[in-house]
């Protein structure tokens, strides 16, 4: 009979994970474990349930239609089960709201992004929408607008999937991406006193999502971004029909295939100010802290599944008459693959740890300015991370890995959008330059760092310690001196 290769399987991925349940022992009362596993350990199951799954069923993408059988324009977008499933999982599992609940306190987001990394690789790529709904959340408290807190507060973080709300984050334009100051969408008040948004939004994620908040420009406000003023709106009547909104086309992407990315006309749709007029860019703040650590967080998670795939085909296939775990160069190629990802993990999670802390007032201005400093650093990391990850794992796969029916082409593939959503590259470096001009920034990076090595205290370590010390010096030194250039 010919051979038939077995394929990688997954087993439980929350018990499989020695780094996770590691760093929730060391981190979370013993309590709050407790109480939380079993759903981490539901969660973990489905991740394995769900790959085996969509290994089984044909690619499904979603679907716009533009008229109805009469000729009436609708714009109706179906979406996929997957997704349809996802936003299920996100309300019962409290995906944003564990977030938020004041239930764990200061732990709620080691709480929270733990079930997150559990869940990106089954999700579809929901926690896209779940990242800018966390955001919005942020955002309106930080802002203070006690009406829309008061209708999109209790939605977005309702844990029942028949009144849970998802929020899109409708800001790219033809002329300014990452530069939003050159937007040109207008914001026109009408006599009745409603806002109405007019122009084209190049880039809307998650265009089925039941709130966004968009940047517009008063009419008679001026250039440049102070001028920009942050809108929430609703995009859809009670009757699910668009808002004097039209949908031209859902985007053509590389990966991430079964979140709806359109490009979008408003055409007059109400909206309301989040924080007064003006000064959009500043009001939108305070949720980069939180989206930057969701794509971090989604950046990890793909590592984990890729190198969990590569490693269970190790056991698997046999080469050269042994199997591929008992080549010394494939070993050191997983060893070095993993150690990257758990170096990537607990940094991860620190920054996760300080958000939590912070949100609850748990921390000092040290804490602070380090939060502020590694996650621009973790996002950039991380994504630059996830994809070169992935390209070696299907590397470890050979030509299976290559095959898309295998599914690590669409983690590679997926994997590519995290170093781009929430600042690419370059534009996370400079913000890494703004915050080091603030000298608190750079004592607490120093003061954290020796407070790390502190804790290394294997005799076997000293070396790599003493080098790492060295290195520091030496690129804290480089990063003064370009903080203090104009």
């Amino acid at each position: 009979m010919t051979f038939v290769q077995s394929a990688a399987e997954l087993g439980n991925q929350f018990h499989d994970d020695r780094v996770l349940r590691g760093l929730l022992a060391q981190r979370l009362p013993a309590a709050v474990l407790s109480a939380i596993a079993p759903e981490l350990a539901a969660l973990g199951a489905h991740a394995a349930e769900a790959w085996q799954r969509e290994r089984e069923r044909s690619a499904r993408e979603p679907l716009l239609t533009h008229w109805d059988s009469q000729g009436r324009r609708i714009d109706r977008v179906e979406l996929t089960p997957t997704w349809h499933e996802s936003r299920e999982i996100a309300a019962r599992y409290g995906l944003v709201a564990a977030g938020h609940e004041d239930t764990h306190a200061e732990h709620g987001r080691l709480h929270q992004f733990a079930l997150v990394y559990l869940h990106h690789v089954a999700s579809a790529f929901f926690t896209c929408p779940l990242a800018m709904t966390d955001g919005a959340a942020t955002c309106l408290k930080a802002a203070g607008n006690t009406g829309l807190l008061a209708r999109a507060w209790p939605r977005y973080l309702s844990r029942d999937p028949a009144t849970f709300w998802i929020s899109g984050q409708w800001m790219t334009e033809t002329p300014g991406g990452s530069d939003v100051g050159n937007s040109q969408t207008q914001a026109r008040c009408d006599a009745d006193g409603q806002w109405r948004l007019y122009g084209r939004k190049w880039f809307t994620s998650a265009v089925q999502a039941d709130t966004a908040l968009a940047l517009a420009r008063p009419v008679g406000a001026g250039d440049g971004a102070d001028a920009l003023t942050l809108f929430y709106l609703e995009p859809r009547d009670a009757q699910g029909r668009w808002r004097d909104l039209v949908v031209n086309r859902l985007k053509p992407k590389l990966g991430t295939r079964e979140l709806p990315s359109a490009e979008t006309e408003l055409l007059g749709t109400p909206a309301e100010p989040v924080a007064g007029l003006g000064h959009g860019v500043r009001t939108i703040a305070p949720m980069l802290n939180v989206t930057r650590s969701w794509n971090a967080v989604c950046a990890i998670a793909t590592m984990r599944r890729a190198i969990a795939l590569a490693r269970d085909y190790a056991f698997r296939r046999r080469a050269f008459g042994r199997l591929l775990i008992e080549h010394p160069l494939h070993r050191t190629t997983l060893a070095a693959l993993q150690a990257d990802f758990e170096a990537a993990f607990q940094l991860t999670f620190h920054v996760v740890e300080l958000l939590g802390r912070a949100q609850h007032g748990k921390g000092d201005e040290s804490e602070a300015a380090l939060l502020r400093l590694l996650t621009p650093l973790a996002k950039l990391w991380t994504g630059k991370l996830a994809v070169a990850v992935c390209s070696e794992a299907i590397e470890c796969l050979g030509g299976a890995g290559y095959i898309e029916d295998g599914g690590l082409p669409q983690l590679l593939r997926d994997a590519q959008v995290l170093p781009i959503w929430e600042g690419t590259t370059n534009v996370l470096s400079l913000d890494v330059l703004r915050v080091l001009r603030n000298p608190a920034a750079l004592q607490a990076w120093r003061t954290g760092f020796a407070a790390l090595l502190q804790d290394v205290r294997a005799p076997a370590l000293e070396t790599a310690g003493g080098a790492l010390r060295t290195r520091a010096q030496e690129l804290l030194a480089r990063l003064a001196v370009l903080a203090a250039e104009p």
